[in-house]
Parts: C-alpha cells; sequence; structure tokens
C-alpha cells in the first residue's frame, strides 16, 4: 500500500532544526507541519493506543505457549493436627515448609485462540493505519489553515494598497479645493472613501491575527503578535483538474487511503470475532502439570530430617489432561454469538459509510475545485477590464471629467474585484491540492 504520508512529506522535509527555529521565527509550510505531528493530541491518542493494541496482541501470542508458576510457604501450627509427612495425628507445634510448581498448555480450544490471534493481529494493523490517517488529517488541515493566514495577509495588502490610492487621491484634491478647481463636496467624499478604507484595513488585520490564532492553537503553540508565517510564492499556472472525473479518483483514492483499509479490516476483526464466539461452544482440552515437596521439622517424632534430604523424599509429581463440555451456559455463549454478529453489522455499516464518506468529500472536492477554476479565470479577466477602468476614472476625475462619486465607484469596483480575485486564487490553489492528495500526488505549495 501506498503511504500517503510519503506524498505529504515530499512537501514537508522535517528536521529536528526546524523545531527550534519554528517557535523562534517566522514558520514555513514544512515547520508548521512538523510542527502540527508534533503537538498535535489525537495523534498522540492514536498513537498510544496502537501501543495498547500492539500489547494486546502479544497477550493473545502467549496464550498458545504452557502457563508456569511456582510458589512457597512456610507457617507453624499448634494442638492436634496431620503431619503432612507420617499423616499422623499429632498434638505438638509443627513447622512446615511448602514448595510448588504448576504448569498448564491448552491443546484444544475450539479455534478461539487461533482467531484471537489473527484478530489481535488486524486489530494491531488497524491502530497502525489509524495513526497514518491522523496524521493525514493533521497535514491536511494543517496546509488550509496556512493558506488561510496566507490569504489573509493578501487581502490585508490589498486594502493597504487601496487605502493608499484614497490618500493619495485626497492629498491631490486637497490642493485642487485650495486652489478652487474643484468643490469641497468633492473632498469630503474622498475623506468619507479614506475611512471606510482604513475600516477595511482594520478588519483586514482582524481577519489575519485570528487566521494566525486559528494556526497558532492547531500547532499547539501559545499565540503571540511575534507568531507569523513565510508566504510561499502560490503558482496557479500549471494547476489542472483531472479531466478524469469523480470515479478514478475515487478508485485511486479508495485504494490507497488508510481509512478505507482499517474500515475494510474492522470488517474482517469482526468475523472473527463471531468465530471466537461461536468456539465457545467446543469443547476445550488442557494438559497440566504440577510438582510439589515440603519440609516438616517433626517428621519423626523429635528427630529433623536434613532439609533438602526431606525434600527429596517428599517430591511429587503429578500430569492432567483435563476435557471440559460446554452443556448448558446460561446462554451467555449463545448472547455471545448474537453480539459478534451485531459488531460484525456494525463494522460493515463503518466500511460502507467510510467509503460512501470519501466518495462524498470527493464529489465536494471535485466540484469546489472545478467551480473555484472557473471562478478565478472570471475573476482575474474581470479586475483586468477594472483595473483599465480605474486607471481611465482617475485621469478623468484629476482633470475634473467625473466627480468623486464616480472616482470611488471606479475604485470600489477595483478593490472588490481584486478582493475576489484573491478568495478565488487561494480556493483554487487549495481544492486543487485536495484533489492532487486524493491522487496520490506529491502536495506542495
Amino acid at each position: 500500500m501506498k503511504n500517503v504520508l510519503g506524498f505529504i512529506f515530499c512537501a514537508c522535509c522535517l528536521s529536528i532544526e526546524g523545531f527550534g527555529q519554528a517557535t523562534t521565527g517566522k514558520l514555513t509550510l514544512e515547520q508548521s507541519v512538523a510542527i502540527a505531528l508534533e503537538n498535535n493530541l489525537d495523534l498522540k491518542r492514536a498513537e498510544l493506543n496502537l501501543l495498547n493494541a500492539e500489547a494486546g496482541l502479544l497477550e493473545t501470542q502467549g496464550q498458545r505457549l504452557p502457563s508456569f508458576s511456582m510458589g512457597a510457604s512456610s507457617g507453624y501450627r499448634w494442638g492436634r493436627s496431620i503431619n503432612p509427612v507420617t499423616n499422623d495425628f499429632e498434638t505438638r507445634r509443627i513447622g512446615n515448609v511448602n514448595i510448588s510448581g504448576s504448569s498448564n498448555v491448552p491443546l484444544f480450544a475450539g479455534g478461539q485462540i487461533n482467531n484471537s490471534i489473527k484478530q489481535a493481529e488486524i486489530n494491531t494493523k488497524t491502530s497502525r493505519l489509524n495513526v497514518e490517517a491522523s496524521r493525514n488529517d493533521i497535514s491536511l488541515n494543517t496546509i488550509n489553515l496556512f493558506i488561510n493566514v496566507a490569504f489573509s495577509k493578501e487581502q490585508l495588502n490589498i486594502a493597504n494598497s487601496q487605502l493608499q490610492t484614497s490618500r493619495d487621491q485626497l492629498e491631490r484634491t486637497s490642493r485642487l479645493v485650495q486652489a478652487g478647481s474643484i468643490p469641497i463636496a468633492d473632498q469630503l467624499d474622498l475623506q468619507a472613501q479614506m475611512a471606510t478604507n482604513e475600516l477595511e484595513v482594520i478588519n483586514a488585520e482582524n481577519n489575519l491575527r485570528i487566521a494566525r490564532l486559528n494556526l497558532s492553537q492547531s500547532l499547539q503553540l501559545p499565540f503571540t503578535d511575534e507568531f507569523d508565517i513565510i508566504v510561499p510564492e502560490l503558482e496557479v499556472e500549471g494547476l489542472e483538474i483531472d479531466n478524469r472525473g469523480v470515479e478514478h479518483i475515487y478508485s485511486v483514492a479508495s485504494g490507497y487511503l488508510p481509512q478505507v483499509e482499517a474500515a475494510e479490516l474492522g470488517v474482517e476483526a469482526a468475523e472473527l470475532g463471531v468465530r471466537i464466539a461461536k468456539g465457545a461452544f467446543a469443547p476445550s482440552l488442557n494438559l497440566s502439570a504440577n510438582v510439589f515437596s515440603n519440609y516438616v521439622d517433626q517428621a519423626n517424632f523429635g528427630t529433623v530430617d536434613p532439609i533438602l534430604s526431606q525434600f527429596e523424599n517428599n517430591l511429587s509429581q503429578s500430569a492432567n489432561l483435563q476435557l471440559s463440555i460446554p452443556v448448558f451456559s446460561n446462554f451467555r455463549n449463545r448472547a455471545g454469538i448474537q453480539r459478534a454478529r451485531v459488531q460484525k453489522r456494525l463494522s460493515e455499516i463503518q466500511e460502507t459509510e467510510t467509503k460512501n464518506l470519501l466518495r462524498q468529500e470527493i464529489e465536494t472536492a471535485y466540484t469546489s475545485a472545478y467551480a473555484a477554476k472557473q471562478s478565478y479565470r472570471s475573476s482575474l479577466l474581470r479586475v483586468e477590464a477594472l483595473q483599465e477602468a480605474f486607471r481611465m476614472a482617475q485621469q478623468r476625475f484629476e482633470v475634473g471629467a467625473i466627480n468623486a462619486v464616480d472616482f470611488q465607484v471606479a475604485q470600489n469596483n477595483l478593490f472588490n474585484a481584486q478582493a475576489d480575485l484573491v478568495t478565488a486564487k487561494y480556493e483554487y490553489v487549495f481544492r486543487t491540492k485536495v484533489l492532487d492528495f486524493y491522487l496520490g500526488n506529491p502536495l506542495s505549495l
């Protein structure tokens, strides 16, 4: 199976040095993804769940092996009791030391052990896939938040540019008003326009701050005014949407995305759960062995035998085969099968839901990417036309051919078009990258 993280880390070459640099200066995309993967608590939780699954697998595999335990005890008894060596009733204090060892190995358990091991192996693999899926989600989310910051920065640049244009125009108009060339109403209109542009700058700064805050919180970093990113050059040229459609993208994505494979493995694990539950109806056969010896300080009516000699003389061994046939278990086994079958059905529903959700996400991503492409092209043409219209309006306003209101209309039209172009550009870039992710292409900005 392809590893989608290989695709992500084509863009995100992680390094230990990058962590230290990332927290003290502006972050690159690579550093942002690295920090997100390092700090995300959901990912840590998924990794711990994987360790639990591995521990469960180790425990299940151990059921095939013989168990062995040893024990020892020591004590005294008073009054009339049986001497454990002579088996005579005696009335005196007797001290004794007992040692024992026992072993048990299952010979047959209705396939429950083998199926449990297979199920634990699948659960471990599923947990590993869940870690991978979590890393993918974190990386994509970080890229999205990073792009939002870059987008907000560009929106702020446009707002500042618009404000500077209004400020320059107001200075020219003020000189013309002082010279008596144009009425003061034009100056007042431009002052109102500049106040509006100042408000738009403030709003853009707030939007940028919120975007930076969202990224910082996603990275689990304390937010400060110094927290910022290095904006990459986003190239729109060369971006293309796969024309083979949703079905092709879905067939590629469903073949390598970890969440799909994890859902499929969930059904396999549930089927093994049914087999394990059925195995409870089968007889089980176990082999056990025991070793026992003891020492008594009053073994021979006051004569104390050497300790090792007495342990050797009192040594006993036993071996047993135990067959257990379940005849009636108060419906526990029947209820276990029912629960296992329900779990299998739930796993099948989960598999269907996962694949349906993936298809819906791809349909949405493809439709959004296509719409963003059309919107970007239209916005580009619109800005080009309005730039020329604004240039002409500016020239006409300076010579008094149009009033301030008409000039403001041309200026606002250009500003709105530029803002829409930025929105369309970043939407197009991100939606295309999402499709690249589903197609298994390298992710980079």
